[in-house]
C-alpha cells in the first residue's frame, strides 16, 4: 500500500516517499501559549497525529516536531495584565494544552521545541540571510526583503499585491519594501528580550518555526502540517526565510493544511468570539466523542462544530462500545484492517476509515461462529487503534459522568432514554441503561411512568 497525500504546494494528491524510507520527518505548527486553545487549534493536532501513527506503522520510524511558541506579543500583553514574567503565562498554557491535547487522545510529539530555547539557531539564521543579501538591518529591526526571492507566493499562489492587501501589513519607514516581514525586532526595557547583533530584542513569528525545524530535522523536511489560516503569510514566509538561508534547498516537500472549524456557519476565531475552549469541552463532554468529532469530516474541509455533532459522536461510541461490551466474552487484541489501511492511505480520509470502524462492529454484532466473531472484535479495536478511539474498557465508558452526578443529571439521562426509545433508537437506549446500571441506578417502570433509585 502507498500513502497519497494532497499536497498544497503542488495542489494535488501525490505518492508519498521520504527522503530518508526509516524514518520520516514532520513538523506541525504548535500553539502560541498565551491562553488556553479552542477546539479548532486541535484539529491539526488530533489528524496529524493519526497521520504520524501512519507514518510510524509503514515506515518503522519518524521525527515528528510540534513546536511551542512562548515568545509574543500576546503573550507579552498578557504577562503584563497580570505583572507575572512571561513564563508565567507560557509555562501555565503550555501544560493546560499539553493536558487538553491528551484528554483528545493526541500523543506527544517526538520534539516539542519552545521558540525561547533556540534564540541562538534564530540569531544564526538571521545573519546567514543578511549576509547572502535577503535580509536587511533597519532601526533595530532586522527584516527579510520579500522582493530577493523570486519564488516567494508559490504556496498560496497568489499575487504579491493581492497578498499585501490582505495581510494587514505593517508600513514602517525603515522598510524598504511593503511586504517585508519582520525577523528581528527591538524590546524596550519591559519587555522579553535577547542580546543579538541588532541590540536587545526578540525574534518575529515567522523566523522561530524555520530555525527550530532546521535545527530539529534538517534543512529539508518530508511534511509540514497547519492549518490553512497558517497558508500566508506563516508558511510562506517560512518557505522563503528558510530556502534563502539554505542555498535554495527546498524547505518542506509535502505541505498539508487542515480546513477550518465553523460554528453556525461562521469561522471559530477569538477575535469574533465564538470560540469553544478544548479546556472547557473536555470536562462538560466525554473527550473521546469530541475526538470523533474531529475525525468526522475529511481533514482538508470545513467542519462545523455544534452540541448536534457532539451527542451524536457520542450516541456512535455508546453502539461501538456497546459492542465491545457485548464480545467481552471474546479473547482478542487489535488487528488493524486493510480496508483501514487503505482509507487512511487515501488522503486521511478519516470518515471512510470511521465508516468501515462502524462496518466492522455491525458485522461483530451479527456474528455468531466464535472464530469470526475473534475476528472482528480484533478488527474491531484494530481499527480504533489506528483513529485513536476505543482505547478504554466499555464499562469505563458507560460509567462516565452519572455516580457524582445530581439527580438533575440522572433525570435528563432517564429522559434521554425516554426519548430514544420513542424514536426507536434502542441501542442509545440499552447504552444509557448500562450508563446508570454501571452507576448503580436502578429503573422502574410504573404506570405513572419511569422511577429510579439508588441500588
Amino acid at each position: 500500500m502507498t500513502l497519497h497525500l494532497f499536497n498544497s504546494l503542488t495542489r494535488r494528491v501525490e505518492p508519498f516517499a521520504p527522503l530518508d524510507p526509516a524514518c520520516p520527518t514532520m513538523y506541525v505548527c504548535g500553539p502560541t501559549v498565551y491562553n488556553y486553545v479552542h477546539i479548532g487549534n486541535a484539529r491539526g493536532p488530533v489528524v496529524f497525529g493519526v497521520l504520524a501513527d501512519l507514518l510510524r506503522r509503514r515506515y518503522g520510524g519518524l521525527k515528528y516536531a510540534r513546536n511551542i511558541t512562548d515568545v509574543d506579543d500576546k503573550i507579552n500583553a498578557a504577562a503584563a495584565a497580570q505583572d507575572v514574567p512571561i513564563s508565567a503565562i507560557t509555562d501555565r498554557f503550555a501544560a493546560a494544552y499539553r493536558e487538553d491535547m491528551a484528554a483528545l487522545g493526541v500523543a506527544p510529539p517526538d520534539i516539542e521545541p519552545a521558540a525561547t530555547a533556540h534564540i541562538g539557531p534564530i540569531i544564526a539564521m538571521i545573519e546567514r540571510l543578511i549576509a547572502s543579501g535577503h535580509a536587511y538591518a533597519a532601526e533595530g529591526h532586522v527584516l527579510f526583503a520579500v522582493d530577493t526571492f523570486a519564488d516567494y507566493g508559490k504556496l498560496s499562489r497568489r499575487d504579491p499585491d493581492d497578498m499585501l492587501a490582505g495581510a494587514r501589513i505593517e508600513v514602517a519607514p525603515y522598510k524598504r519594501g511593503a511586504g517585508d516581514f519582520v525577523l528581528w525586532k527591538p524590546s524596550t526595557p519591559d519587555l522579553p528580550g535577547w542580546h543579538s547583533p541588532w541590540g536587545v530584542g526578540r525574534p518575529g513569528w515567522h523566523i522561530e518555526c524555520s530555525a527550530m525545524a532546521a535545527a530539529h530535522l534538517g534543512e529539508t523536511i518530508d511534511i509540514h502540517a497547519g492549518g490553512i489560516d497558517l497558508q500566508f503569510p506563516h508558511h510562506e514566509n517560512e518557505i522563503a526565510q528558510s530556502e534563502c538561508a539554505h542555498g535554495g534547498h527546498t524547505f518542506a516537500r509535502v505541505w498539508l493544511h487542515n480546513g477550518m472549524l465553523t460554528f453556525a456557519g461562521a469561522k471559530m476565531s477569538k477575535s469574533i468570539g465564538n470560540i469553544e475552549r478544548v479546556h472547557d469541552l473536555v470536562q462538560a463532554h466525554p473527550p473521546e466523542a469530541l475526538r470523533y468529532a474531529l475525525l468526522s469530516a475529511h481533514y482538508r474541509q470545513p467542519l462545523d462544530w455544534s452540541d448536534a455533532l457532539i451527542e451524536q459522536s457520542v450516541r456512535t461510541l455508546d453502539r461501538l462500545y456497546g459492542t465491545l461490551r457485548d464480545l467481552a466474552d471474546v479473547d482478542a487484541g487489535p488487528r488493524i484492517p486493510d480496508s483501514i489501511e487503505r482509507a487512511l492511505d487515501e488522503d486521511l480520509n478519516t470518515p471512510a476509515a470511521l465508516a468501515e470502524l462502524a462496518r466492522i462492529a455491525g458485522e461483530a454484532r451479527k456474528a455468531v461462529d466464535a472464530d469470526t466473531r475473534a475476528a472482528l472484535k480484533a478488527e474491531l479495536l484494530g481499527a480504533g487503534l489506528a483513529l485513536g478511539l476505543l482505547q478504554q474498557a466499555p464499562a469505563d465508558w458507560f460509567a462516565r459522568g452519572v455516580a457524582d452526578d445530581d439527580d438533575a443529571r440522572i433525570q435528563a439521562l432517564i429522559d434521554a432514554r425516554i426519548d430514544a426509545k420513542k424514536a426507536r433508537d434502542f441501542a442509545r437506549a440499552d447504552a444509557i441503561r448500562d450508563q446508570l446500571a454501571i452507576a448503580g441506578i436502578v429503573l422502574e417502570d410504573t404506570p405513572q411512568g419511569v422511577r429510579w433509585k439508588r441500588g
